[in-house]
């Protein structure tokens, strides 16, 4: 019996968010048929859970590289044994930057596909993660404001952040000019359309984007405050509890995410491996709605 007949797929929302059992994470990479189900799952519900695996440092890399070329961040801290994983080790969670409804690396030309993250270290109570979906913020939209949004791009920054991590030691004001000349702003569709799906989806992020290039400054400020508030809304969104030996997988391009910062003074130790995506695009000829 092939390992992809054995997974069982659980929505968590109508919207967004699934969990899996029935699958080991260290086997599935050695068939391909289980990755490909694994693909058609993310591409559904957009952000897939697996508790209960017990998967190293290398077996999290490993099964990641199926997706495609591993994303090397900016600068958060690198697993010493591992350079394709990051550590997000977090005592002080107000002030590390994940606290805000973000999509990864849009500061990058080509961001990232997506990600997994495993639960090292965990407080006793806290440290949920939110994901919402972006096609659903865009969906909800009035049919005239998804017209205007269309074929619009905005710019996407990364030193607002830097700064923040500057702040909670994450990085040194030595690294700022450098990576801002290694990382210039990017301009990216305001509405992406996905490579998998054909679908449409929001894509401006409170971390990262810092204007809408094709409005006046002042009418950039306010509509991209009203679109990262409504982005927001609890109809579009999953919470996952984690748990010792509990997996996240998702969907950089169609969501977000927002870690919850209520466990200050405890430690939550997590290893996130990131793969790269393609350049972002719009096409109009694809994902229109009635």
């Amino acid at each position: 019996m092939a390992l992809a007949t054995r997974i069982q797929v659980r929505p968590l929302t109508p919207t967004i968010g699934a969990e899996i059992t029935g699958l080991d994470l260290r086997d599935a990479p050695n068939d391909d048929a289980t990755m490909r189900e694994i693909q058609v799952a993310l591409a559904q519900h957009l952000v897939l859970f697996f508790r209960d695996q017990d998967i190293t440092g290398q077996q999290q890399v490993d099964f990641m590289r199926w997706f495609g070329p591993f994303e090397y961040h900016a600068f958060a801290k690198p697993h010493p044994e591992h350079p394709e994983m990051i550590v997000l080790d977090q005592t002080t969670p107000q002030t590390d930057g994940a606290n805000n409804w973000h999509t990864d690396s849009s500061f990058m030309e080509h961001p990232a596909l997506g990600s997994m993250l495993c639960a090292v270290q965990l407080p006793a109570i806290g440290g949920d993660t939110c994901w919402a979906s972006m096609y659903a913020a865009y969906e909800a939209l009035s049919p005239r404001l998804r017209g205007m949004l269309d074929g619009m791009t905005a710019m996407h920054d990364l030193t607002a952040t830097l700064q923040k991590a500057i702040a909670g030691g994450h990085a040194t004001s030595e690294d700022l000019a450098r990576f801002q000349k290694e990382w210039p702003p990017v301009e990216h569709p305001v509405i992406r359309t996905h490579p998998w799906t054909g679908r449409r989806a929001l894509y401006v992020n409170a971390n990262f984007t810092t204007r809408l290039c094709q409005l006046e400054q002042a009418e950039s400020d306010t509509l991209l405050e009203f679109l990262l508030r409504h982005l927001q809304r609890p109809d579009f969104q999953v919470r996952f509890t984690w748990d010792e030996g509990s997996v996240a997988l998702w969907d950089n391009r169609c969501t977000q995410h927002y870690a919850v910062p209520d466990y200050a003074g405890q430690r939550r130790v997590m290893n996130r491996v990131t793969v790269e995506g393609e350049q972002p695009y719009f096409d109009p000829s694809v994902g229109a709605l009635a």
